[in-house]
């Protein structure tokens, strides 16, 4: 029997948030993953890119197939270290700045050093600027950082060893509920990677092995457009992106099942393999909803527009709130990593 371990599902996850990893600086969270997946039958590599690669020979050679997950976040950069000592930010990844404001951060010197700080706007204090602490427009030029270190100049900044360049780390703010809720920021997508790393788990700890010869990608620069663009073998046949689901008005993705994506930004997913996600869904009772994400763009879309020549289908876990504080569920985890076990043996 195959038995999907939530627990161990969620304390994984709950490290691996809490393993910084904003795309382009994500080689703490590969090896993260890398020691927790070596206990289980797989040959892995890290790939000129970055990106973790796993494979387990399966019972036949016919059609091999891929999934792939992502394990960078959204973060920021040192664009400027200003007059103040404090830092000008640019993103890495796309999100509004309301969402991260008054949220702390770490930014990663070159010479190792790692200090702490907060995202503000640059009109901050109720008491000194009154009104336009409402009316300051949230972009880029009005936002900053202001460094847990004493500092009022560049002079003393750059002597902290930080210079433009400088990844920064979103604080993540990690918490599992009573209830089974799980909420952090970058669950998009370490939620899917969790799920991947679960239903491999299961799967081996059965005795069982994949249907196909099975690719595992879990990639370094999703949230930037380009992930899987590179590093999924020449002959696979399908490829399965395990993404979060977008939860929200108008939506049947829901923090408790698993979501499948019919279309999203990028146009239409494989019509054929959506169709036998469904079907593995109805057959094993797993709960699931079908969406269309209209503001969304994922790894299995990389991957064709860089010329692969498979199907591509995505699913993932529901994701509530999606690249702000977001919100999952342990339910939805189960639900997903079940999907993925279905499928490999399938």
């Amino acid at each position: 029997m195959v038995r999907i371990e939530v627990d161990w599902m969620t304390d994984f996850l709950e490290g691996l948030l809490n393993t910084p990893s904003p795309a382009g600086d994500v080689h703490q969270a590969i090896e993260y993953v890398r020691k927790a997946l070596a206990a289980f039958p797989l040959s892995m590599e890290i790939n000129r890119k970055g990106a973790l690669v796993a494979t387990w020979d399966g019972r036949d050679a016919g059609r091999p197939r891929a999934l792939t997950a992502h394990v960078d976040t959204l973060g920021a950069m040192v664009q400027e270290i200003k007059a103040t000592g404090r830092l000008r930010l640019t993103q890495i990844g796309n999100y509004a700045w309301n969402t991260v404001e008054s949220e702390g951060c770490t930014v990663m010197a070159a010479d190792g050093r790692q200090w702490t700080g907060t995202i503000l706007p640059i009109k901050a204090s109720q008491h000194v600027f009154g009104q336009q602490v409402r009316t300051l427009e949230r972009v880029g030029e009005n936002m900053e950082v202001r460094l847990d270190a004493r500092t009022t100049t560049a002079e003393e900044t750059v002597a902290l060893g930080i210079q433009v360049g400088d990844y920064v780390a979103l604080d993540p703010r990690v918490l599992v509920t009573k209830t089974g809720f799980i909420r952090s920021r970058h669950l998009d997508d370490k939620a899917g990677v969790a799920v991947l790393a679960g239903a491999i788990k299961a799967v081996a700890e059965a005795g069982l092995a994949p249907a196909q010869r099975t690719t595992f990608h879990f990639s370094n620069y999703e949230e930037v457009g380009h992930g899987a663009a590179t590093g999924i073998p020449d002959d696979v046949c399908e490829l399965l992106t395990v993404d979060m689901a977008a939860v929200g008005e108008g939506q049947q993705s829901d923090e408790f099942s698993v979501g499948i994506c019919v279309k999203d930004s990028g146009g239409p997913y494989d019509l054929g393999f959506r169709r036998r996600l469904v079907g593995l869904c109805e057959k094993a009772n797993i709960p699931y909803g079908l969406d269309v994400y209209p503001y969304y763009g994922s790894d299995g879309e990389a991957a064709w527009r860089a010329g692969a020549d498979l199907a591509v289908g995505l699913i993932g876990p529901g994701v509530d709130a999606s690249h702000g504080y977001e919100r999952t569920h342990k339910d939805s985890l189960e639900a997903s990593a079940r999907l993925v076990v279905e499928y490999l043996l399938s």
